[in-house]
C-alpha cells in the first residue's frame, strides 16, 4: 500500500482498481491508514502551512422543497421547528462574523422557495457592498443557471453544491423525488461556467454506498476538479426514513479525505461539522487526514439547533463563531493556528 500511496502523492491519481484497494486496506489496517494521513498532511502543509482557514456559517433557513431521504430538514419531516432568518438578521450574522475577523461568509439553507433572485440578489450585493475583501459562499441547492449568473454578478465568490453520489442509481434511491443525477452535475457545470470556485463533495457510510461507490465518488472529483470538497460520515436523523442506519465510521471518511487532498493538492477542504460531532474530536482528525477549513457557526443561537440535517450538530463552543479562542487553542494542540484570511483557491 505505500507504493500507491507515495505514487498518489506524485501522479495526484490512481486507477479505479487502485483507489478501491487502497480505502479498503485502509479501513482494515490502521499502518496503512497512519501512513495515508501522514502524506496527505504532508501535502497540505506544503501547499498552504500551518494556517487553517476559517469560515463563518448562517443557516438562513430550514425549510425544504426536497424530501432527501437522509436529511432532517426534509418537507416531509412535520416535527422539524422551521425558521426562516430575515436579511437584516443576516446582516446583522456579517456584522458581528466581520467584527470576530472571519473574511468568508457562507450563506446556506434548504433549498427554500421564498429564497427567489429578488430575496437574494439584494442581499448579496448589500454584503459585497458592505465588506468588500470579505469572500462570499452560497450554499442554496439547485437553481437555474440564469440565477447562478445573477447571484455571481451580485457579488457571490463561491458555491457549494455536493454532488452526494456519483452513482446514478444510489443518488436516486436516496434522492427519490429530486431531479436526478444528471441535473445534480448540469447544476455545478452552470456554477463553473458562471466563474464560481465550485465545492462538491459527499456523506460516507450512507446507506447503500459501497467501496466502489466511493471510488466513483473519486473519480468524478478528479474529473471535475473542484476548487472545493466536502466530505463527512452519514449521521441519521430520527425523522428520517434512515433513522435506524448506523452513522458512517471514521476510518473510511479520514481516509477518503486523505485521498481526496492527494488527488486534489491544492482544494479547499473543510474538516466538517459531522466529523465533530461523530467524535469529539472529529474536527482535529479530519485536520490531521488534510483538511485544511473550518466553518464555526455564525448563525443567530436561537437557531442552530434547528438546522438539523441531522441529530445532535455540534454548533456550540469551538464550533461556534462566538468559541474562536477555544479553536485556537484546539489547533495549538496539533501544531496549527488560524487563518483569517479570505483564503480563495489558488493553483
Amino acid at each position: 500500500m505505500k507504493e500507491l500511496i507515495e505514487q498518489l502523492e506524485r501522479h495526484h491519481t490512481l486507477d479505479a482498481s487502485a483507489l478501491e484497494q487502497l480505502l479498503e486496506h485502509a479501513t482494515q489496517d490502521s499502518d496503512t491508514l497512519h501512513y495515508l494521513r501522514t502524506t496527505a498532511v504532508r501535502t497540505a502543509r506544503k501547499q498552504f502551512g500551518l494556517g487553517i482557514y476559517v469560515r463563518g456559517l448562517i443557516e438562513l433557513s430550514n425549510y425544504c422543497r426536497c424530501n432527501c431521504l437522509y436529511c432532517g430538514l426534509r418537507r416531509s419531516n412535520h416535527t422539524a421547528e422551521r425558521y426562516r432568518l430575515t436579511q437584516e438578521e443576516v446582516l446583522a450574522c456579517c456584522e458581528e462574523g466581520y467584527r470576530l475577523g472571519f473574511r468568508t461568509f457562507v450563506l446556506q439553507a434548504g433549498e427554500d422557495a421564498t429564497h427567489t433572485d429578488e430575496w437574494l440578489l439584494p442581499l448579496v450585493s448589500e454584503i459585497r457592498n458592505r465588506y468588500p475583501d470579505a469572500a462570499i459562499t452560497l450554499s442554496l441547492g439547485e437553481r437555474s443557471e440564469a440565477s447562478y449568473i445573477k447571484l455571481r454578478q451580485a457579488g457571490a465568490d463561491r458555491y457549494l453544491l455536493r454532488h452526494e453520489a456519483a452513482n446514478a442509481e444510489l443518488y436516486a434511491s436516496l434522492h427519490p423525488y429530486g431531479r436526478g443525477l444528471a441535473h445534480r452535475l448540469s447544476c455545478a457545470e452552470a456554477l463553473q461556467r458562471a466563474g464560481y470556485q465550485v465545492g462538491l463533495g459527499m456523506m460516507i457510510g450512507v446507506k447503500g454506498q459501497t467501496v466502489k461507490h466511493i471510488v466513483e465518488d473519486l473519480k468524478l472529483l478528479e474529473r471535475m476538479q473542484p476548487e472545493m470538497v466536502g466530505i463527512g460520515p452519514f449521521l441519521p436523523h430520527p425523522a428520517t426514513p434512515l433513522c435506524d442506519e448506523p452513522a458512517g465510521t471514521l476510518s473510511l471518511t479520514l481516509a477518503t479525505i486523505a485521498i481526496v487532498r492527494l488527488l486534489l493538492p491544492h482544494a479547499l477542504i473543510p474538516s466538517t461539522t459531522a466529523l465533530a460531532t461523530l467524535i469529539p474530536t472529529g474536527r482535529t482528525e479530519g485536520i490531521l487526514s488534510g483538511a485544511n477549513v473550518v466553518m464555526p457557526n455564525l448563525s443567530p443561537s436561537s437557531v442552530r439547533a434547528k438546522y438539523a440535517i441531522y441529530e445532535n450538530k455540534a454548533s456550540w463552543g469551538a464550533e461556534a463563531a462566538e468559541g474562536l479562542a477555544a479553536l485556537e487553542n484546539e489547533l495549538h494542540n496539533i501544531g496549527y493556528h488560524i487563518d483569517y484570511t479570505r483564503g480563495d483557491f489558488q493553483r
